[in-house]
């Protein structure tokens, strides 16, 4: 699985790195596909943000395991971007976030900072550090 990221980031940063932009306001619209390597366990996650005004995001995801004790989390999400407040570059973006939602043995909170850096305006990766860690592929949409 770590080829396959890594063949998929050469294959994105081939593309143009202008204009690239991690966090556009409430026009955002994000998609994320990745792998959560500890938290309620080990498997895929997925999610889905849209930008409510300048800092902030709300949206949904769901992870399934394969490893640990829960089968899989489903949550509703907010974050709060921080990139443009402390002046990273656009194509980037800093971002704590909560995850709240139902798990497979019940209710499930987790608390994360996220960093996403896009190699042009569609794509990019992410790491999400926390309650849980993730890292894998963003799209705008």
């Amino acid at each position: 699985m770590k080829k396959l990221l890594v063949i998929i980031c050469f294959l994105g940063g081939m593309f143009s790195f202008t204009n690239a932009q991690a966090f556009n306001g409430s026009r955002d619209q994000k998609l994320q596909l990745g792998i959560n390597a500890y938290g309620y366990g080990t498997g895929i996650t997925g999610s889905y943000e849209h930008g409510v005004n300048d800092w902030l995001s709300l949206g949904a995801g769901a992870e399934f395991y394969w490893e640990g004790d829960d089968d899989f989390f489903i949550y509703g999400k907010v974050n709060f971007h921080l990139g443009e407040l402390i002046g990273m570059p656009r194509n980037m973006d800093l971002y704590p976030g909560i995850n709240i939602g139902g798990r497979s043995d019940g209710f499930g909170i987790d608390g994360h900072v996220g960093y996403r850096y896009f190699f042009n305006n569609k794509f990019g990766v992410f790491g999400e550090l926390g309650s849980h860690g993730a890292l894998g592929v963003t799209f705008n949409l």
